[in-house]
């Protein structure tokens, strides 16, 4: 009724020479997403021109990289209110992830970020200081 298999499977069966290709933990992949979240942070937070935080900001990335983030003063051309949001926004981001890694300094800190965002977009007083570890 069935026709055999008659061709070798794509698939890789879990006993196969797991030695084949590097493997990453879950940490390590954790680590790396959340240094690119904050990496993203820090250049917005650097085109907005908020020194404080962004050395808060390079300071994470560094310890979670091993090596200080390449910083550059790239200009998007985007207003303060589009860099606000899309910074409370990968703050947002870079906080569910040390939340899922349980990473407290980088949680606290990305807290703090959206905090001073959302201040910032409410017309508020900027929060500079917020969040530091």
């Amino acid at each position: 009724m069935y026709e055999p298999i008659r061709t070798k499977s794509v698939h890789r069966m879990a006993d196969d020479a797991p030695d084949t290709y590097p493997h990453r933990s879950r940490e390590e992949e954790l680590d790396i997403q959340l240094a690119g979240h904050l990496a993203a942070l820090l250049a917005v937070t650097d085109e907005l021109g908020d020194t404080e935080a962004g050395e808060q900001i390079a300071r994470q990335v560094a310890r979670l990289r091993g090596a200080p983030p390449a910083r550059h003063a790239g200009l998007s051309g985007s207003s303060a209110q589009d860099l606000h949001r899309k910074a409370h926004a990968l703050a947002g981001r870079a906080l569910v992830v040390a939340a899922s890694r349980a990473d407290t300094a980088a949680a606290i800190l990305a807290a703090g970020r959206m905090d001073a965002h959302t201040a910032a977009l409410a017309g508020g007083p900027t929060l500079a200081a917020a969040g530091a570890p």
